[in-house]
């Protein structure tokens, strides 16, 4: 599609900026350099470092690192028992892993609709999915706000289900003043570039439980374990080990978890400059009628790892995808998150079909994500508005 021209022609910004790009500073390249030249790669002592530090950020009792947030969700998923039948209830605003993991497990992903204002699943959704077959709810914190946990802390409580938080956008945020990671039942974390924090990759998984803890480490490292009082037979030497379960080579590495733990010293700077950028947005766009910003649940202090803008339509002549491309030729790159989950033809092949959840199917005709990074300058962030503000006065109705 061509994209629009708007008169005047020069672009508000000679040079692209983009939705997300990683921070890391020479703190961070010192940490993998002392890791590449000690004696451990991977299953060595950053591992225990990092999950310390994950239970002291959060307040869990555990953590499990691992390869990414997709392995992270499998192994949440898992470690609820979740199995070939089952049903997990999750939001398809969201990246495919969330309702993945069910399919991971035999079970089958049922999509709630969202709130039309947060974007996060809504809790009486959930309330009206859940089937005898249900075995767990995964409620994904959608850009890095909370979503509402007392009301499906409830749901699951009441019908014997496990709440499993998608944390992957969450990290830094407090719901009622306790930090997300030690309040459901699972929460995984995710740690790709764009997010918060970054170990290039990596995830984890937090947990108050005990039980459903040392399964995650079972599961994360091919169901083998060392603990002799698991162990079916008798240790013949101390090399020996079991494996008592299936599961996966989702470890992480050393040099990832040396990354992590730097990256995680910087959270609270991190924090306060995406607080600061979401505040500037909000301030601007709040005032122009053709725009909807996202709405903030009062028990969320968020942490933004995505920052959602909505086109009201029928106050512009243009639709979201001339919005989009009209963005990028003032050079402000943005993307769409997310598509819903059950479009992908994989879904349609299973029987899923559009018009499940008329919410989410709605804001996805009608959002774009905006840049949002530590390092954005405050001129990139004024060019942003800019470039928005003159989009919007071309095209109003």
């Amino acid at each position: 599609m061509e994209k629009p021209a708007i008169e005047g022609g020069t672009p508000v910004r000679e040079t692209p900026i983009f939705y997300g790009h990683q921070y890391i500073d020479e703190a961070d390249i010192q940490a993998v350099t002392e890791v590449l030249r000690s004696d451990y790669l991977t299953c060595g002592p950053k591992i225990g470092e990092l999950e310390k530090k994950l239970c002291a950020l959060t307040g869990a009792k555990y953590a499990v690192v691992c390869a990414n947030g997709t392995a992270a969700l499998h192994i949440a998923a898992l470690s609820a028992g979740v199995g070939e039948g089952d049903e997990v209830i999750t939001t398809p605003i969201t990246f495919a892993a969330s309702a993945n993991c069910a399919l991971y497990c035999g079970a089958r992903p049922v999509f709630a609709d969202i709130d039309p204002e947060t974007y996060n699943i809504d809790p009486a959704k959930v309330e009206a999915a859940v089937t005898p077959r249900t075995k767990a709810v995964v409620a994904v914190d959608y850009t890095g706000q909370s979503v509402d946990l007392s009301p499906l802390m409830d749901i699951c409580k009441k019908h014997g289900l496990t709440l499993i938080e998608d944390g992957a956008h969450v990290i830094g945020t407090t719901y009622k003043g306790q930090p997300n990671g030690s309040i459901a039942d699972l929460t995984t974390f995710s740690f790709h570039p764009v997010k918060t924090v970054t170990g290039g990759e990596g995830g984890a998984v937090l947990t108050n439980d005990e039980t459903l803890y040392q399964k995650l480490l079972l599961y994360r490292s091919h169901g083998i374990t060392r603990d002799e009082t698991l162990m079916e037979h008798e240790p013949d030497g101390p090399w020996y080990y079991e494996q008592i379960a299936l599961g996966y080579n989702y470890r992480m590495t050393d040099i990832q978890a040396a990354l992590l733990i730097s990256q995680l010293d910087k959270l609270p700077m991190f924090r306060a400059r995406r607080k600061e950028i979401v505040k500037r947005y909000d301030e601007a766009f709040g005032k122009m009628p053709e725009l909807f910003v996202q709405r903030e649940i009062p028990e969320s202090d968020t942490t933004r790892h995505l920052y959602i803008l909505r086109i009201v339509p029928e106050k512009l002549k243009i639709d979201r995808r001339r919005f989009f491309d009209a963005l990028a030729a003032e050079n402000v790159h943005c993307n769409v998150h997310y598509i819903p989950t059950y479009y992908f033809p994989y879904y349609e092949k299973m029987g899923y079909k559009r018009g499940l959840c008329p919410n989410a199917e709605k804001l996805y005709e009608e959002i774009v994500s905006l840049p949002l990074y530590y390092a954005m300058s405050g001129e990139d962030v004024e060019s942003v508005i800019r470039a928005v503000e003159k989009i919007v006065n071309y095209y109003r109705v």
